[in-house]
């Protein structure tokens, strides 16, 4: 088993599991979902929305090196080595813990209401040009998605970098506690999950959660321009942190002295532990910018080469559904797509707001919002919609389009003249937004993702296949 990420030996009491049988072929993964399961992967048959138990005999079909399942489950034929736990979720955070105890990587785990997956990536592509590093795929950062990261983390990487999200008190305590970070990130707290929650100050109590799994002497990255950095900074204290604050105040420790944003990035210069360190971030927007300060921070507190390891920002690129840009050809020239449609809350919202707002009236010169629904926000939904009027403003955006029963809200408070159209869903707008939209314009989409914004850019770009091939 030369290669293999785990020893069958070495697996099955990790899991605290017993065998029926050996895998034929090397460990090299783990898998939750026969679609993309590959050769050599561990089936771990989840018990979530259906039971993986199902699809047992199709992964070892595709290859699977073993499967974890029950205890109570049925052999079948064709079926190959199994890992039998009394439950698979339990299984797996078995072997996550016991990833984390043989490694000797240096952690970092991120958490906050919006920006945790584009500073994960921002770290993973800083830290592997240092030295090999592991990171958690897309953002699997629950229940399930969080043991499934450890548990495919080589023994031998020297940094790690997780994503720990949670929309319910007591959701990150257990993950934290399988990650035993050296440096935790809380990037910002906005008001997001209200509906959980009630108040913001209840979200900074839930996000700080993440303070207890430190490791000692450990670091707590917060956002200094935060309104609950009080709150997190007592959270973080009460675990023994250092802590390192980042963000424009004056009192920031990681604090820019060049923070210039324009349609295509941001050219950043910050002074830390008494260097004067120079970057550009590859992606535009102010968040990006501002998270960028967490990654230097956090860089910084893993004793990492900030210098060597932050020209890897500029390579960073807009993610799908999280402010990806696309060009589409149309009748007399182009349009800019603009795509945030993977999930929304009010501060992503004035983010993707003023990014596109960057983009220069010179190349598109009309700027048209297509917003969904924010979802999960509780009792204060409406206000918060109808408080999207003003960023609005400040990105001066010439027309909205916008579905669903909450950015109603907004749409009845625009002046006349940048109100496109209302419909309950996104499918109610379809048609009224491909009609408008025309060469020259630049056109930003985003909502919940219960709000189905993807498939207006689905249709945008077929609108542009439609055009061209008419020319």
């Amino acid at each position: 088993m030369t290669g293999a990420l785990w020893t069958w030996d070495n697996l099955v009491p990790a899991a605290i599991g017993a065998a029926d049988g050996a895998p034929v072929v090397p460990i090299t993964g783990f898998s939750i979902d026969t679609r993309s399961l590959q050769p050599g992967e561990v089936f771990v048959a989840l018990r979530d929305v259906r039971d993986g138990h199902d699809f047992v005999l199709e992964a070892f079909r595709k290859g699977a090196a073993a499967a974890l399942v029950s205890a109570e489950y049925e052999r079948k034929a064709g079926d190959g080595a199994l890992l039998r736990v009394r439950d698979t979720l339990e299984g797996l955070r078995n072997i996550a813990a016991a990833a984390r105890r043989r490694s000797q990587a240096r952690i970092v785990a991120v958490t906050g209401s919006v920006g945790k997956t584009g500073t994960k990536e921002a770290l993973r592509n800083c830290l592997s040009r240092l030295a090999a590093t592991h990171a958690a795929e897309k953002s699997f950062n629950n229940h399930w998605g969080v043991p499934l990261t450890l548990a495919r983390m080589p023994a031998d990487v020297r940094y790690g970098v997780f994503e720990i999200g949670m929309n319910h008190a007591g959701e990150i305590t257990p993950l934290t506690a399988l990650v035993r970070p050296h440096v935790a990130i809380v990037t910002t707290v906005e008001p997001v999950h209200l509906e959980f929650f009630g108040t913001v100050e209840k979200i900074a109590e839930a996000k700080a959660e993440i303070f207890a799994g430190l490791e000692p002497g450990g670091v707590a990255v917060l956002n200094r321009d935060n309104a609950q950095f009080d709150l997190l900074a007592r959270a973080a204290g009460v675990h023994g942190a250092r802590i390192i604050s980042f963000g424009r105040h004056e009192n920031a420790d990681v604090r820019p002295e060049v923070f210039a944003l324009n349609a295509d990035g941001s050219d950043i210069a910050v002074r830390i532990g008494g260097r004067r360190i120079a970057y550009r971030v590859g992606a535009p927007g102010a968040h990006l910018a501002q998270n960028s300060l967490a990654v230097v921070a956090a860089l910084d507190a893993l004793g990492a080469d900030v210098e060597k390891a932050v020209p890897a920002l500029a390579e960073m690129r807009a993610a799908k559904g999280r402010g990806a840009r696309r060009e589409i050809g149309l009748s007399g020239g182009s349009a800019l797509l603009i795509d945030e449609s993977y999930n929304a809350n009010p501060a992503s919202m004035r983010s993707a707001l003023a990014a596109m707002a960057t983009v220069p009236r010179t190349r598109f010169s009309r700027r048209i919002a297509v917003l969904g629904d924010m979802l999960e926000l509780g009792a204060q939904s409406g206000d918060l919609h109808a408080a999207l009027n003003e960023p609005v403003d400040a990105a001066q955006v010439d027309l909205v389009f916008a579905c669903g029963p909450n950015m109603r809200r907004l749409f009845e408070a625009l002046p006349a003249a940048r109100r496109g159209a209302w419909a309950p869903t996104s499918e109610g707008i379809a048609g009224a937004l491909a009609e408008t939209v025309r060469a020259g314009d630049v056109v930003m989409i985003k909502g919940s993702l219960g709000s189905h914004m993807a498939p207006l850019i689905d249709a945008l770009i077929a609108k542009g296949e439609r055009e061209c091939a008419r020319v």
